[in-house]
């Protein structure tokens, strides 16, 4: 018969391990958890302020800069309801965003050591924040500015009406290109946390990642100056907020064992 008593008294995960099955159950488990979480998210945003006004909210930035009568047209037969209900879908997740990533920390949080919950949770906290503030950063700062551009260089003899499925599809595009652009801090501190880098070499690489943020910038944004640079600046700036977020984040998270270590080699 087996010793039932772990190898490694010490290890604080010794005797927790789960077979195949009961893993696939938590997964089916968790993932039906967020999906509830995303449904009553959407539940709640249709009872208010509604399909109709999340739509309105989200047009705010072009009407603003179109004439006083005009409105946004629905070419398609079937657009003005399946476009709403995309913006609802969307809207509710981006409502339920914390709750979907609570859900996918308690999934892999059992397999972790103490040291590397200290550096996960602080990345969800982080990451939540900083794709949330991507898209109000579109939302109420970037959009303005681009829609001011482009009606400002529109010809008086167009009439600059857009349909509705068009600019819900693009500014979409705009948040997701934001919200993952706003990740750079949490990519930099998991590069250093990782060892894959040094604070060093992210320091001499500035320059480099500059002229990366604007090639990026020109990628995915429309093709207007102020929408790329709208979007390379703040990459520039998060990138020196991960180099100095890095020095902080790579102290807590650092293994009980590796403080001896790390002490000595910084003497």
């Amino acid at each position: 018969m087996a010793d039932p008593r772990p190898e490694h008294p010490d290890d604080e995960l010794a005797g927790t391990e789960q077979p195949f099955v009961a893993h696939l159950m938590e997964l089916r488990d968790r993932i039906l958890y967020a999906l509830y979480g995303v449904g009553a998210a959407m539940a709640l945003l249709a009872i208010w302020p509604g399909p109709s006004g999340l739509i309105d909210l989200i047009a705010t930035p072009i009407r603003a800069h179109m004439p006083p009568d005009a409105r946004l047209i629905a070419v398609g037969v079937f657009t003005p309801f399946f476009v709403p209900l995309k913006v609802l879908m969307m809207a509710g997740l981006l409502l339920a965003l914390p709750w979907v990533i609570y859900q996918i920390w308690a999934f892999v949080a059992p397999g972790l050591y103490s040291h590397e919950k200290r550096f996960a949770l602080p990345l969800i906290i982080i990451g939540s924040a900083l794709a949330y503030l991507g898209i109000a950063f579109v939302q109420f700062f970037v959009l303005d500015k681009m829609f001011a551009f482009i009606q400002g260089v529109t010809p008086a003899s167009v009439n600059a009406t857009p349909d509705i499925a068009s600019y819900v599809e693009a500014i979409l595009s705009l948040y997701l290109a934001f919200g993952l652009a706003f990740q750079v801090p949490v990519v930099v501190m998991l590069l250093v946390r990782f060892e894959m880098v040094t604070v060093d070499k992210l320091k001499s690489f500035r320059g480099y990642f500059i002229v990366i943020a604007f090639i990026i910038a020109a990628v995915v944004t429309p093709p207007d100056v102020i929408s790329q640079i709208a979007l390379a600046v703040p990459m520039t700036l998060l990138y020196e907020l991960g180099i100095w977020g890095s020095i902080w984040y790579a102290r807590i998270s650092r293994a009980p064992d590796a403080d001896a270590p790390a002490s000595s080699s910084g003497e």
